[in-house]
């Protein structure tokens, strides 16, 4: 029984990495990054893995350099890799780790793009690609390959530039100063 009701209680650190995400997609960047810095300290570079992945990933979006931006998306795809299958079900009914890579290359290709390394982006923008069949059929999922289509189009100087006037709200070009990337699943 003891085992049963461990498996059904609340995550309460997705609770809270969740509550900053809330902070922050409301408009206290600052306080989110507040918060996320202090429940990283919390976790610890060796705590959970999905903990730190989802932290992380997160984590990346409240950075003004985009140097930072990358570690922190760094820091993600590195506790992904760490984490089974079976922790992601437990806190989620969401598909397999597969499925977080598509989002985390993206990541990573929109930071290499701001970095001016177009050959390190468009390496990461393949493997998002490569990974998109695990994504679910849904609005995130669509989300995440739109991205992907638009950053690839931007790399190959067919699309916008970031920011341009008229490309609506997104991490792509959107207002407020959004940066690259895909939609990111709210924990």
């Amino acid at each position: 029984m003891a085992e049963q009701q461990e498996q059904t209680a609340p995550d309460a650190m997705m609770t809270r990495i969740g509550q900053a995400v809330m902070l922050h997609h409301g408009g206290d960047r600052e306080e989110a990054r507040g918060r996320f810095l202090d429940l990283w300290s919390e976790i610890g570079e060796d705590g959970d893995p999905l903990h730190r992945c989802t932290l992380a990933h997160y984590m990346a979006d409240t950075q003004d350099d985009p140097s930072d931006e990358l570690a922190w998306d760094l820091r993600a795809l590195s506790a992904a890799d760490e984490l089974g299958d079976d922790r992601v079900e437990e806190h989620h009914r969401s598909p397999a780790v597969r499925a977080f890579y598509p989002s985390l290359h993206l990541n990573l290709a929109a930071d290499y793009v701001k970095l001016g390394r177009s050959d390190a982006a468009r390496s990461h923008l393949r493997r998002a690609r490569g990974a998109v069949g695990f994504l679910g059929d849904d609005r995130y999922g669509d989300g995440v390959r739109a991205a992907i289509g638009r950053l690839e189009l931007r790399l190959d100087g067919e699309g916008p530039a970031e920011g341009t006037p008229g490309e609506g709200p997104g991490r792509f070009g959107g207002p407020g100063g959004e940066t690259l990337g895909p939609p990111r699943r709210r924990p």
